[in-house]
């Protein structure tokens, strides 16, 4: 695929299929909320998980990658003992929420989540949502097209969710 940097998505097998199928040298950033979200799973008390929230955000607003991979280092040596399959997972999975340490530091906010790719899915739900079933994808795409063609002008004037000049 021409002109991709990066695919931003969360944990699903089926998408990380397709990306290695149809984008090989193309990083990944996993979603950080979703993987915030994931490893609450791991967490062996519930009273422990605003502790582990905190964290990760820790090791997600670090200046760099340098700084993230020591503080991520440094967590996974605290939870080794009490919580060592929490440990393991961050120490397994977090690295893959950092790839956007890559990029420059204006540009992270917005790739480091789904949220403009859930903000466009959201958008066409609320426009087919009134037509509920389309007899074909002809009509499908006679409806989804003119918004997926509206939000991308939106994008590339006025309101673009990421300009690529660094700030």
């Amino acid at each position: 695929m021409y002109g991709v940097k990066l695919v931003v998505s969360d944990d699903h097998s089926g998408l990380k299929a397709a990306r290695h199928a149809t984008m090989p040298g193309v990083p990944s950033q996993r979603c950080q909320f979703h993987t915030s979200q994931n490893a609450m799973a791991h967490a062996p008390k519930v009273p422990m998980r605003v502790e582990v929230a905190d964290d990760i955000r820790r090791i997600y607003n670090a200046d760099d990658r340098a700084e993230a991979d020591r503080r991520l280092k440094d967590i996974v040596g605290r939870y080794h003992k009490t919580a060592p399959a929490l440990a393991s997972w961050l120490e397994e999975n977090i690295p893959e929420a950092s790839t956007v340490f890559a990029f420059p530091s204006a540009h992270r906010k917005r790739l480091r989540t789904e949220n403009g790719l859930e903000r466009l899915n959201k958008e066409i739900k609320r426009r087919t949502r009134v037509a509920t079933l389309f007899p074909n994808e002809a009509s499908l795409l006679r409806l989804v097209s003119p918004v997926l063609s509206e939000i991308s002008d939106d994008w590339a004037t006025e309101r673009a969710y990421l300009t690529m000049e660094a700030r």
